[in-house]
């Protein structure tokens, strides 16, 4: 948060961080409570039980919410950012890998991250779903519709995002302050009607529900949980809009606004109207049903599209971070930075989607999946955070334990609940999460493997200039660059071209991409030139995780750096190798493994797409390389 910004000014971020953040968590009263009481692991609606469970609720969005993230995870930013990601870069900085503890670590936190996406899967389809549905109880003639609907508004969804969502995203605010103050007069309204429910307010019926339902009620927790789902993304999306507005956000209206609407559902159950299986819709007054169906179905999309986005930037950082192949990535604002699209990703998460809303029919067999992904992701960030705390913030080791044994303990009893759902669909995300886990350290090994057995025995710029004197190139006019991985050394892509046509352009530029542990790297320090000779330049330049790379805009600031050259006729020389597919292992890997990383290095995106480099000004030396 930038310092002297006016109060309009933090209301707007605040209202910008309700949009984007708290989509997720805004939309689980639509089926958090009912799956409490109605779903597959519910408890009977006893009063007893109503008071106990509302109380867990209240005490779990208090705990891992206001506490675990947003009073201390939200501290661990790398350079602002944050995420799971962000906080894998923080704990081991890219390139420091080696050694037991970090290798778990990094995958303990790539396994987090790789959930991600099972959770990106779901939340769309329970959301919508869970918001559609809302039409069976204005009238059941219109359940056969419910899937078609939210069929519909899920492939509307995805269709849009190659538009990008900076026109739309600015609707998000509004929205959710809309459907906000609509949870807060619902509650208040079933509140008045049974003020006895305020008493759940103290934690003595969280413990009395356990005293009396035993072990039996822990499984209750998995349920309980979905009222916190969102917790993940305070973190993930606080570079976008910074702690202060984000807190703002949360404690003037999304907590108060949950709070009220969750202890209105409780009050509501506490003598239901015959029938109901759905406490959110049986307290909305049928005259403005549709419309709130309607306002519930334009929230989910907001809670969707967020994590849609979510899902495009994790996959930008994981490429960048070396975790996955390129792939192309388009920029769909040239005023907002973040703004992307991967068709990629979009329409793998469209079809997972589509799968799941058929597969399970209802948000009700959903919610029973879901959870079991993101509470393992948030195991996983406590106990990244107590490496933070020890390494970087030096606190005492008795001060880490003492802050991060009671959140653990939190967490892996609703880790520990969740498990229960593994039968009933917990196991989609689980699958997930293990195959982009494979994906990722498949390629992360590979790539390492690979750039051993290309990289031909170095030669020094001296050897170079030697031969030049007993064989001198023809110089011909113009700038060639190469894009080359090691700072030392001669790139093979010049060597090549000088034995096979034995020609150098009058400017040679040597560009080698660094990849920062920070999410932009330090401004003072974006690009660096080593004068090898007066015609011979080593560029290095400084990418953070959260950029996409960018080498001809980059390669604009030479003249500052005394170097000038004409980037518009500049050919770039890069390095293509074709892999040959082998009976033997790859680099230790298995065969399997082997095979799946040559699939992956074949259907990248070409690197002058992810580099943004003109493709009419390239020149492609391969090389083959045997698997």
């Amino acid at each position: 948060m930038a310092i002297g910004q006016t109060p309009r000014q933090r209301a707007a971020m605040a209202l910008g961080a309700l949009g984007v953040v708290y989509g997720d968590i805004g939309t689980s009263p639509l089926y958090a409570m009912r799956e409490c009481f109605f779903g597959a692991h519910a408890v009977p609606p006893t009063p007893a039980n109503v008071l106990g469970v509302v109380s867990l609720i209240v005490w779990a969005l208090f705990i891992v919410v206001s506490l675990k993230y947003l009073a201390l995870v939200m501290r661990a930013d790398n350079d602002g950012e944050g995420g799971i990601l962000a906080l894998i870069a923080l704990v081991v900085p890219p390139g420091r890998e080696r050694g037991l503890r970090n290798l778990v670590l990094v995958a303990l936190g790539l396994f987090g991250a790789a959930l991600l996406y099972g959770d990106g899967m779901i939340t769309p389809a329970i959301s919508v779903m869970s918001a559609v549905e809302g039409l069976e109880t204005f009238s059941p003639h219109l359940d056969p519709y419910v899937e078609p609907i939210a069929l519909a508004v899920l492939v509307v969804l995805f269709s849009i995002q190659s538009r990008g969502t900076h026109r739309i995203g600015r609707l998000f605010g509004p929205v959710m302050l809309v459907w906000f103050a609509t949870l807060a007069a619902l509650g208040v309204w079933w509140i008045v009607k049974a003020p006895r429910v305020l008493e759940a307010l103290s934690p003595t019926f969280a413990i009395q529900y356990f005293a009396h339902n035993g072990l039996q009620g822990v499984a209750i927790l998995g349920t309980v949980f979905l009222v916190v789902t969102g917790g993940e993304a305070l973190y993930a999306d606080m570079g976008h809009f910074g702690r202060r507005p984000i807190r703002l956000a949360w404690f003037t209206v999304a907590l108060p606004a949950l709070l009220i609407n969750y202890l209105g559902q409780a009050a509501l159950l506490l003598d239901p109207p015959a029938g109901v299986t759905s406490p959110f819709f049986a307290m909305v007054p049928k005259a403005i049903l549709v419309p709130t169906v309607v306002l519930a179905t334009f929230a989910t999309i907001v809670a969707s599209q967020a994590v849609i986005s979510g899902a495009f930037s994790l996959t930008l950082q994981a490429i960048q971070l070396g975790y996955l192949p390129r792939m192309q990535i388009t920029h769909t604002s040239s005023e907002e930075f973040g703004q992307i699209y991967l068709p990629l990703v979009n329409w793998i998460l469209l079809g997972a989607t589509i799968f799941l809303t058929v597969a399970f029919g209802s948000s009700s067999h959903l919610a029973a999946a879901y959870g079991m992904a993101v509470t393992t992701t948030m195991v996983i960030t406590t106990l990244l955070l107590f490496f933070v705390m020890r390494d970087r913030w030096r606190w005492a080791l008795w001060a880490c334990f003492g802050v991060t044994v009671p959140l653990l303990t939190v967490d892996i009893a609703f880790l520990g609940a969740n498990v229960l759902k593994i039968k009933d669909g917990g196991w989609f995300p689980l699958a997930i999460g293990l195959g982009m886990l494979a994906v990722m350290s498949t390629w992360r090994q590979g790539r390492a493997y690979l750039t051993e057995r290309i990289a031909s025995p170095e030669v020094t710029f001296e050897d170079l200039f030697a031969r030049f004197e007993e064989q001198p190139p023809l110089r011909v006019p113009g700038t060639e660059i190469h894009l080359f991985g090691r700072t030392k050394g001669v790139p093979p892509t010049l060597l090549r071209n000088l034995q096979h046509n034995g020609v150098m352009h009058e400017t040679v530029l040597i560009v080698t991409a660094i990849q920062a542990s920070s999410p932009f790297g330090p401004r003072s320090q974006r690009m660096r030139v080593e004068s090898i000779r007066e015609d011979i330049h080593h560029v290095y330049i400084v990418y953070g995780f959260m950029q996409q790379p960018n080498v001809p805009r980059s390669l604009e600031e030479l003249p500052k750096h005394g170097v000038q050259v004409d980037l518009s006729t500049a050919s770039y020389f890069l390095g293509r190798e074709t892999l040959l597919p082998s009976k033997h292992v790859l680099g230790g890997m298995t065969f399997w493994r082997g095979h799946l990383f040559g699939f992956l290095a074949r259907n990248q995106s070409r690197a002058t797409a992810f580099y943004d480099i003109p493709p009419e000004q390239v020149l492609e030396i391969g090389a083959q390389v045997e698997l």
